[in-house]
């Protein structure tokens, strides 16, 4: 069974930093997508950041690009997300998740893509 476990966040001031980290068990192999969401309260859960199953990619909402980096550490199975510059648009509970199949090269923007979820983290930033 795989288990994303989620870290990092909390609250910062505008134009301030913070790094989520996503800790994955229960596989060894890295041939997986692995993508960063969020969902502010009352909207819907959406697109943040994405890496290809290679590393070699990556993909990013407009909102943020630029702002936020993704990341991933093969060897310590774990994704990152960078985010520099924050606004108090980008408070919300920021999801990471991953693929069950291997190899997946479409539709990183779209969370039924994902099959594994972590617990979320709250992201706040105050103006």
């Amino acid at each position: 069974q795989v288990q994303l476990v989620q870290s990092g966040g909390g609250l910062v001031q505008a134009g301030g930093s913070l790094r989520l980290s996503c800790a994955a068990s229960g596989r060894t192999s890295s041939n997986y997508a692995m993508g960063w969401f969020r969902q502010a309260p009352g909207k819907e859960r959406e697109f943040v950041a994405a890496i290809s199953w290679s590393g070699g990619s990556t993909y990013y909402a407009d909102s943020i690009k630029d702002r936020f980096t993704i990341s991933r550490d093969d060897a310590k199975n774990t994704l990152y997300l960078q985010m520099n510059s924050l606004k108090p648009e980008d408070t919300a509970v920021y999801y990471c998740a991953t693929t069950e199949r291997r190899f997946v090269t479409r539709d990183y923007r779209a969370t039924y893509t994902y099959d594994y979820w972590g617990q979320g983290t709250q992201v706040t930033v105050s103006s």
